[in-house]
């Protein structure tokens, strides 16, 4: 891929995978919620300095695929989402706060995976083919889209998805 980013004295190209989820798997990432968690991670990124490639956030997990520079600390960037958006989530929803006692939304850990040049496109079609609404480029399960597509969830016929 020929797109580097470069900083005063760098060039660069780091492009991550990272998939987190909710404590207990709990499917709560749904309509003003999602959008709120979507509002907070590109928040966080930007201030970070991360570009987001690719973004999905499913009723239980968030998955995304960011471009990051070199000073930026993966655990810090990742504690730093999870962190904000768990304490603005639950001052935000109070009826998460039932749910999620002892102020964590999140479960324990991430998944981080490096991709190469080559699969970089496989990863971006395999996010933007979980679902599809009015952001090409971080969506929200179960919204319908701008087309009229059925989201996914309902009963369409439609075949479950593989997990990651």
């Amino acid at each position: 891929m020929s797109d580097y980013r470069h900083g005063s004295h760098t060039t660069f190209s780091i492009h991550l995978q990272i998939v987190w989820i909710t404590k207990y798997r709990h499917k709560v990432l749904r309509g003003e919620v999602a959008e709120r968690v979507r509002a907070i991670v590109r928040e966080e990124c930007r201030k970070s300095g991360v570009d987001i490639l690719q973004g999905h956030i499913s009723p239980d997990h968030v998955h995304v695929m960011i471009s990051i520079p070199p000073h930026v600390t993966i655990s810090r960037l990742i504690q730093r989402i999870k962190g904000k958006s768990s304490y603005r989530l639950l001052a935000e929803f109070p009826q998460m706060r039932k749910r999620f006692w002892g102020r964590h939304v999140w479960a324990r850990g991430y998944f981080c995976g490096s991709s190469g040049n080559g699969t970089d496109e496989v990863i971006k079609a395999y996010i933007a083919q979980q679902s599809h609404d009015s952001d090409d480029v971080f969506r929200i399960e179960g919204e319908a889209s701008p087309s009229g597509d059925t989201p996914l969830g309902d009963s369409s016929g439609e075949e479950p998805r593989p997990r990651l």
